[in-house]
């Protein structure tokens, strides 16, 4: 894995850790933009599966379903890891030997402060194009959107 094949973020919000990792599940439609959408039709929700083996997907108004990510690891409140099964064509991305990874790990910096460090890894494992991916999710309208909102939540 190349150094170029890795974007972090880190944010702080003030709240205790344990509610900063129930917030980004739990409520994780609430932030991720629905205009970033693979379905033909509007998304009305998306969907975090709080469980080893879960998805996270969206739902349309028609009913189809998008599953763009599967849950590696889930341990609250301090890591949880997903799949990112979105190809350098931004669509699904079926074969799991081409998926990246995003890694969120939530540190108590004190009882009602939280850091969120944010590693999206193996961008290199979506092949050629792979480059569009990490430019996407490192771009404004990427993780620092995703975010930003997320920070929203708690104002």
């Amino acid at each position: 894995m190349t150094q170029d094949a890795v974007v972090r973020r880190s944010i702080v919000v003030e709240t205790p850790i344990a509610k900063a990792f129930e917030v980004f599940t739990a409520r994780f439609g609430d932030f991720k933009p629905r205009e970033h959408n693979l379905l033909e039709s509007p998304i009305v929700e998306t969907v975090f599966e709080p469980r080893v083996g879960g998805h996270i997907y969206d739902r349309a108004e028609d009913g189809s379903e998008c599953r763009w990510a599967r849950i590696l690891a889930y341990e609250p409140p301090n890591r949880v890891v997903f799949s990112w099964d979105i190809s350098p064509t931004w669509q699904v991305e079926t074969d799991p030997s081409l998926a990246s990874e995003v890694e969120v790990r939530f540190v108590a910096e004190a009882a009602d402060r939280t850091r969120l460090d944010l590693e999206h890894r193996h961008l290199d494992r979506h092949g050629p194009g792979w480059e569009s991916v990490r430019d996407g999710v490192a771009g404004s309208n990427g993780w620092p959107l995703y975010l930003d909102r997320y920070l929203a939540l708690f104002n």
